[in-house]
């Protein structure tokens, strides 16, 4: 793309998806990022006037709206709430990746989304080297999340807490897995995705124990690459594409009924994302792309659908309470599912939180880029999970959790954050 009259061509093809927009406001009462700022431009219905009055104007600042584009944490709250059914996510997805096309990617960016987190070998090397040297930047704040602070990078990461890298990635641990079918007959490809593999192994270990304990069989290649999402949000569809080419490769010799994962934004990019893009492959990879889409389920959905897990129905155990993570509610339908699961374990009872669907601050980039208002947004989270007197806050998403973590150890609060298949893991034997 090398002109304004190209982004303006292509800009025009979404006027169909737009003018569905009735400019009804309901989009506002759940946006998270307008409950922050105040400002309408940052409300859908403004995003969708300005791509509207971009298609047929001539753009003067296309960097001014790639900013405007990416204050959005692309929750689905306003999709989810749409009277007439716009499909929002795909309108901004297309937005960014059509404005990012000409103005050209961020080098940055650039290396980590079409070097790094293309090549599975590169990423895998530059964690295990990053993981013992974590220490030297990386202190302790000793609250109950296990966090961890880097003063001296605050210009870049900002005064966040954080979980710190695995000692040893998953991948290391296990290398790769291909277990032959058990008695019940059921194999999965295991996809962990980045945070179970480098940072939440622990929450990744627990599904392998899980899925072994009913006698769920596991393919699990060593180099699996990212799903695509960082990408395909920063509007790079080229750098979501190669990630999914080494994907493909990775997974089209298993032999499996079902492709689970534990990541909702995985589970999301697989089964709705992946198909979109798959006219971009060859006939070979989007038929691969087609099936692998038809056999992702989130891990919750596969243990209570295929495995018939059940809550234990108890009142009386430790109280946990659970976020509904965006990708796996508004995206997916899921909302049963977790909670079953981490009720299943008979020394938990759930306790419900106020606003249990509204969205964390997490965002994925948006977390890097927008540091202040994902913290102000996750406060509001932060202080509903608190309300409940609970002892755990149980999630599907590891990013999610990671900025569960942020929050409630910001704020000394001893609550601890769990995936839900940790818990249910916790009383198997």
């Amino acid at each position: 793309m090398n002109t304004l009259q190209d982004l303006a061509r292509r800009l025009m093809q979404l006027d169909d998806r737009v003018i569905g927009c009735m400019k009804c406001g309901l989009c506002q009462a759940v946006c998270p990022m307008f409950g922050a700022s105040g400002m309408e431009a940052d409300v859908a219905r403004g995003k969708l006037a300005l791509i509207d009055n971009l298609a047929h104007e001539t753009i003067r600042d296309p960097q001014a709206v790639l900013d405007k584009l990416g204050r959005c944490l692309l929750c689905g709250s306003c999709q989810a709430a749409c009277p007439p059914g716009v499909k929002i996510i795909d309108v901004f997805m297309e937005a960014r990746e059509v404005v990012t096309a000409f103005l050209g990617l961020h080098p940055v960016k650039k290396m980590i989304f079409r070097t790094l987190l293309a090549r599975p070998e590169l990423f895998n090397f530059a964690m295990r080297v990053g993981a013992p040297m974590q220490s030297l930047l990386f202190r302790k704040t000793g609250q109950a999340q296990g966090t961890v602070c880097a003063p001296m990078l605050n210009f870049m990461l900002g005064d966040r807490h954080m979980r710190p890298l695995a000692k040893k990635s998953l991948h290391a641990v296990y290398g790769a897995i291909n277990e032959p079918r058990r008695a019940n007959g059921i194999k999965v490809a295991f996809f962990p995705g980045c945070l179970g593999d480098k940072m939440y192994t622990d929450m990744a270990e627990a599904c392998l124990k899980v899925l072994r304990h009913h006698n769920v069989s596991v393919f699990m290649p060593d180099k699996l690459a990212c799903c695509g999402i960082p990408a395909l949000s920063s509007g790079d569809a080229d750098g979501m594409i190669k990630e999914l080419k080494v994907n493909l490769k990775a997974l089209e010799k298993g032999d499996f009924d079902y492709i689970v994962t534990p990541c909702a934004s995985c589970t999301a990019t697989i089964k709705e994302f992946w198909p979109r893009y798959a006219d971009r492959l060859t006939v070979k990879e989007k038929n691969l792309v087609l099936d692998l889409s038809a056999k992702a389920m989130d891990i919750n959905d596969f243990l209570v659908k295929k495995l018939e897990v059940r809550s234990a129905g108890n009142t009386s155990g430790a109280v946990v309470t659970y976020h509904d993570s965006c990708h796996l509610k508004k995206s997916l339908g899921i909302a049963a599912e977790p909670r079953a699961v981490a009720t299943a374990n008979p020394e938990y009872t759930l306790k419900e939180m106020a606003e249990a669907d509204r969205c964390c601050g997490c965002g994925g980039s948006f977390n890097l880029f927008h540091y202040d208002f994902s913290r102000k947004i996750g406060q509001r989270k932060r202080n509903n999970v608190v309300a409940t007197g609970a002892q755990v806050v149980a999630a599907g998403c590891p990013a999610c959790m990671m900025q569960l973590e942020d929050v409630l150890s910001q704020n000394n609060d001893s609550v601890k954050v769990k995936h839900t298949v940790e818990l249910y893991a916790e009383n198997l034997r």
